[in-house]
């Protein structure tokens, strides 16, 4: 999945100066420059609009006060991004711990050396822009149907771009066990499309 668009980034070390100066014009454009991106990837993880809203809040204020600490080593906007994202986690945890829940029964099954037990649907032609726009939405139903375990460490992984290693510090988890949970989370989702795409064409 593509990123959400955006308007273009400005110049950051104009930017970052500006901000560090304490320009009330530099404040508004970092908010109308990052906050849509910011408030898609909370929303892609807490799927309530009121906490997304919340979160990007959060996470400006956080990046204000932190601000002398930027070190460009990412640009604005990734590092953003990873502060509306650390928000929205710590919302989550705060409702709930993440859960593994059950992901087994999502998981396709196989028989022999990789054959599926059942027969694979056929998709048609994803190049169409109608069949391309219905599989994206397909694919983000299919998402939102994963225990949070699961589906939380896919969006960081796969939407958002986090690495793997990312993903486990973001998660408090090994490396090892963040690459597991993608693995079988997206295995999960190729099973529900499969079901869903089979329930269209029966």
């Amino acid at each position: 999945m593509n990123p959400p668009t955006r308007a273009a980034a400005p110049d950051e070390a104009r930017l970052v100066a500006a901000l560090r100066d304490g320009r009330d014009e530099a404040y508004e454009e970092l908010v109308r420059t990052y906050a849509g991106r910011m408030r898609a990837a909370a929303l892609r993880l807490l799927r309530n609009a009121e906490d997304a809203d919340d979160a990007v809040q959060e996470a400006f204020l956080s990046a204000f006060k932190s601000l002398a600490s930027f070190e460009g080593k990412s640009s604005v906007g990734t590092w953003l991004q990873r502060i509306a994202i650390n928000a929205a986690l710590m919302k989550l945890r705060v409702r709930k711990p993440i859960e593994d829940g059950d992901v087994d029964a999502r998981l396709p099954r196989f028989v022999g050396r990789g054959v599926f037990e059942e027969r694979v649907a056929p998709w048609g032609d994803p190049s169409e822009p109608g069949l391309r726009d219905e599989l994206r939405a397909r694919v983000r139903t299919a998402i939102d149907r994963l225990p949070e375990g699961f589906r939380i460490p896919l969006v960081l992984r796969d939407i958002e771009g986090l690495s793997n290693e990312a993903v486990a510090a973001q998660l408090g988890i090994s490396t090892n066990a963040a690459k597991i949970r993608v693995h079988r989370a997206r295995q999960a989702v190729r099973a529900l499309l499969e079901g869903t795409w089979k329930e269209q064409c029966a």
